[in-house]
């Protein structure tokens, strides 16, 4: 499985392009939420695509950040310079090969620093102590709440040299462009991933909120009908798309 931070910014414009066609939409009136990596493709489609009246995030995610930095941008410049050898290096194996092979889309290092190369996603069973960000995804796609036989995440994993074209596309570079058009930015209080959502806060200009939902984790919302705030989507949405 392949992600294109340039595809998947594009797949938002290209559907307003779409409604926007249609007889019965209010091109002034189009608005689009995003989950998880594509909340950030939603945000960033946003900066250059002025018909997107209104952006609403849910566990967003910078994949750009996530992969060409780590997970709080943990890698060192030796390590950032070590993966971007590793994927260029791999994309004539895959070519002489004749198909790509696998990774993680923020590659792992060792003990000794060298790079974990492979990965076929989410393990079957859960190890010892497992991590809880690992726990928290494998109940997700791993039981029957959300896998799926043709997910990336639940059966396989993503091409090893997905994380280039991350590298070359900083997702947040333009953020505060999306003003005065409104940003809602909803993460959980236990997520991992809430800090991305917390300093793309910090990062846009007004009009923008952030809303920190009690006792969720990442994945909570996701599926969690009990802990989605529908009514603070729905009132930011017919607030400012009127």
């Amino acid at each position: 499985m392949y992600s294109s931070p340039e595809i998947n910014t594009e797949d938002f414009s290209a559907a307003v392009d779409y409604i926007g066609l249609l007889p019965s939409i209010d091109r002034n009136r189009i608005g689009v939420m995003g989950i998880c990596g594509l909340s950030g493709m939603a945000l960033t489609a946003a900066t250059s695509d002025s018909r997107i009246k209104a952006v609403a995030t849910a566990s967003m995610y910078d994949m750009s950040r996530s992969i060409s930095r780590s997970y709080k941008d943990s890698y060192t410049i030796e390590q950032r310079h070590k993966v971007i050898d590793y994927i260029s290096q791999q994309r004539w194996i895959d070519a002489e090969n004749g198909k790509t092979a696998v990774g993680l889309h923020e590659v792992p290092f060792d003990e000794s620093g060298n790079i974990v190369k492979g990965n076929k996603g989410l393990p079957d069973t859960l190890p010892n102590n497992p991590n809880p960000v690992l726990v928290a995804f494998w109940n997700y796609y791993k039981t029957p709440r959300g896998f799926h036989p043709r997910s990336i995440n639940s059966t396989t994993a993503w091409t090893a040299t997905t994380p280039m074209s991350f590298f070359s596309f900083p997702m947040a570079a333009n953020i505060q462009m999306i003003s005065p058009r409104p940003i809602l930015l909803i993460a959980g209080e236990n997520a991992h991933s809430r800090y991305y959502s917390e300093d793309i806060y910090k990062l846009a200009s007004d009009p923008k909120e952030l809303v920190i939902v009690p006792n969720a984790d990442h994945v909570d919302l996701y599926d969690r009908l009990d802990k989605i705030p529908f009514d603070k989507i729905t009132t930011f949405f017919m607030q400012n798309l009127k």
